[in-house]
């Protein structure tokens, strides 16, 4: 048993990232009411130190230090310190990212955050280095800055807070943006479409939004298939599978064991930050399926599946529920556990494996990244084989001979930190990829690993009387469930429910957006990110921004919309319009950091269809109207389906009453209130599907 100079309050919580720091010499508290009232009993600041278990620039201040004894001491004399999981606790971090960027420093983690014993703002930023560099003051400078600013300077402390307060309730307030509909329209997504374009890295591929680094565009590359589908401007399906392969075939992407990395430090998609994380992977999943139905090219379903068996060998927990993250640094160095030399896979495959591993991943003796080799694809598996004078078919079973082999070696590697929580929007979010991944590729198996992590999320992180949590680790629930952890995990249900056609996902959907309209209603029709009946912080955000995740807002207008059809409820679609109205400026001027519920939209504005298909047990025309319905781009339809027998007891609105026309197969398309005449055939049913 390693025995500990230290150890703090945080050894008794569950999250990996606040126990990385419970043998901090620091006297570290969790997030709550108690640390707040001691601050207060002894007149002290307060620091909020928030990151994530698998950030590295968390990991390097705490070695440099939260570490440090003398540091330490400074702190936990003058300050009282919490420690926060941003991902457990996403309405802190959002708040106090909110206030550092007021206070106009660049947002980032680790965030640190000064605070009264109130909870209000008056000093922040990121990291801060030990000694004075990279044109930032050291923190002891900064600790002992404040020490005496608390001390001496009281009047410049509550200056700061009320300046900061009221810009944090300026802008946690929303009016609505337009009170009419006739506001919204097909223009935005056009705009957006057009600032991709505008930004797009012809050479490289992707989009030159930052200054560097490049981050996975998943959610933009959807909504481009959709603005490509409505609109067939070609070069929005050339940026989506161009964009798609560069990184699937970049460094950002592991080559060998899957899996997308969080962003590239370059432009060419070459040099990773090597973390992984669930909801990149999700979404990037999503992008590629859509992309296999837009394309039909099945490349896309094979990248799409690579991803997925990552998430099932490395992600995925012995209840089927999936993992967080896992950590880009192993032993303390960044990207260790990935790269190789060019003499390791020489040794480890042979000269025959060797000679076709080396040239299509462009393995080189001096390496790309540090004197190693971080893997990557240039040019196509038979361009190579033709290069080293290989049968294509021959140079496959060579690359999959590497691939096996260097995976083998790798998991002996010391891995990188797994960072094991289960939080419900991140489940959620590959819940929906893999349901419409196994619904397109017709894989009963894919659909039974959505259905079973729904299956945990229902059963571990929902309470009896219907409310969500947010995180699950090792035995414990815990944290009330935030609004896109609801509106995504009814998203979820809708897409497991066109991929099983279980009635109960339906329900269970309608329940969790009940839920969401009862305790995240706020005024003009927006939701707030946190419940009415939750903890009171020092303000109740609303928000619709899609980051790196979808936001919550996002996905309540595309449930409301989804639900409204298959219950017939138009008073559902009506919630949905409110919100696109709250957001009608962003989603019409700037679509870019809206690009999700700009999809929502486009299934609104596309004239939602409700579609009711009744089929024949055994019946060759039942399964082939069917395999058009799962595998075609429908971005603005809803599908139901039963087969005769079963219609009488269905519970599903949108199928009741319905029945075969002459014997056959029946597809009914209704639209705006208007049902069109019954049809047969796949053919006639996706002429009515057009946006016309």
């Amino acid at each position: 048993m390693v025995e500990h100079a230290y150890t703090n309050s945080l050894i008794n919580e569950k999250s990996p990232y606040l126990l990385q720091h419970a043998h901090n010499p620091v006297n570290w508290r969790a997030w709550g009411d108690e640390p707040f009232q001691i601050a207060k009993e002894k007149n002290l600041p307060v620091l909020v130190s928030i990151g994530y278990a698998t950030c590295h620039w968390c990991h390097v201040m705490e070695r440099e230090s939260f570490e440090d004894p003398t540091l330490a001491a400074v702190l936990n004399e003058s300050f009282i310190a919490i420690k926060v999981d941003r991902e457990e606790r996403p309405d802190v971090d959002s708040i106090y990212m909110q206030a550092v960027q007021a206070l106009g420093q660049q947002g980032g983690w680790p965030l640190n955050v000064f605070l009264t014993p109130d909870g209000i703002p008056f000093y922040g930023g990121t990291y801060f280095p030990p000694e004075r560099r990279f044109n930032l003051p050291s923190f002891l400078d900064v600790l002992k800055f404040l020490i005496n600013t608390w001390k001496n300077e009281q009047d410049k402390v509550n200056q700061q807070t009320k300046s900061v307060m009221s810009y944090i309730r300026q802008t946690s307030l929303r009016e609505q943006s337009s009170d009419e509909l006739d506001g919204l329209s097909f223009q935005g997504e056009d705009k957006a479409a057009a600032l991709f374009e505008r930004h797009y890295d012809k050479l490289n591929h992707g989009f030159q939004l930052q200054q560097q680094n490049k981050f996975p565009p998943s959610m933009g590359l959807s909504l481009l298939l959709r603005h490509y589908h409505r609109t067939g401007h070609a070069n929005s399906l050339t940026m989506t599978t161009n964009t798609l392969k560069a990184m699937k075939f970049g460094g950002i992407y592991d080559q060998i064991g899957g899996g997308l990395s969080r962003y590239s430090t370059d432009y060419k998609w070459l040099v990773p930050h090597f973390e992984k994380m669930l909801y990149d992977n999700a979404l990037f999943a999503t992008a590629l399926i859509e992309t296999f139905q837009v394309t039909g090219k099945k490349e896309f379903a094979d990248f799409a599946n690579d991803l997925l068996q990552y998430i099932d060998r490395d992600m995925t927990s012995a209840e089927g529920a999936f993992f967080s993250a896992e950590d880009a640094d192993s032993e303390g160095v960044e990207g260790k556990f990935y790269v190789w030399t060019q003499e390791e896979v020489e040794q480890i495959l042979g000269r025959k494996t060797a000679a076709a591993a080396i040239p299509y991943y462009n393995i080189t003796r001096g390496g790309n990244f540090e004197g190693k080799n971080i893997l990557h694809l240039t040019r196509g598996a038979e361009v190579v084989a033709k290069e080293v004078g290989m049968r294509a078919a021959d140079f496959a079973v060579e690359l999959k001979t590497a691939r096996d082999k260097l995976l083998a070696v790798r998991s002996r590697r010391v891995r990188p930190l797994l960072d094991d929580k289960v939080l419900t929007s991140w489940n959620s979010l590959m819940i929906s990829a893999m349901a419409k991944t196994g619904r397109v590729l017709d894989d009963a198996d894919r659909i039974q690993k959505a259905a079973r992590a729904m299956e945990f999320l229902l059963s571990r992180l929902r309470t009896r009387d219907g409310k969500l949590l947010r995180r699950y680790r090792d035995g414990e629930a815990r944290y009330d469930g935030y609004l896109y952890d609801y509106a995504a995990t009814a998203t979820a249900c809708l897409d497991l429910y066109e991929a099983t056609y279980e009635s109960r996902y339906i329900q269970t959907a309608r329940e969790l957006m009940q839920r969401v309209e009862d305790k995240f209603h706020g005024e003009n029709g927006m939701f707030h990110e946190t419940a009415s009946d939750g903890e009171k912080l020092l303000v109740r955000q609303i928000s619709g921004y899609d980051g790196v995740e979808p936001s919550g807002n996002s996905n309540a207008a595309l449930a409301f919309l989804r639900l409204s059809a298959y219950l017939t409820e138009p008073a559902l679609a009506r919630k949905a319009e409110k919100i696109f109205s709250g957001f009608h400026d962003e989603l019409m001027e700037y679509g870019l950091n809206s690009a999700f519920m700009l999809q929502a939209l486009h299934l609104y504005l596309g004239g939602l269809k409700e579609v009711a298909v009744v089929g024949k047990r055994n019946d060759a025309a039942t399964r082939e109207l069917l395999d058009a319905v799962r595998k075609r781009f429908c971005p603005t339809a809803v599908f139901a389906f039963a087969y005769e027998d079963e219609i009488e007891s269905t519970s599903i609105p949108l199928l009741q009453s319905r029945k075969l026309v002459s014997g056959k197969v029946t597809a009914y398309v209704c639209k705006q209130g208007t049902c069109l005449a019954p049809v047969h055939s796949a053919e006639e049913l996706m002429k009515l599907l057009s946006y016309e």
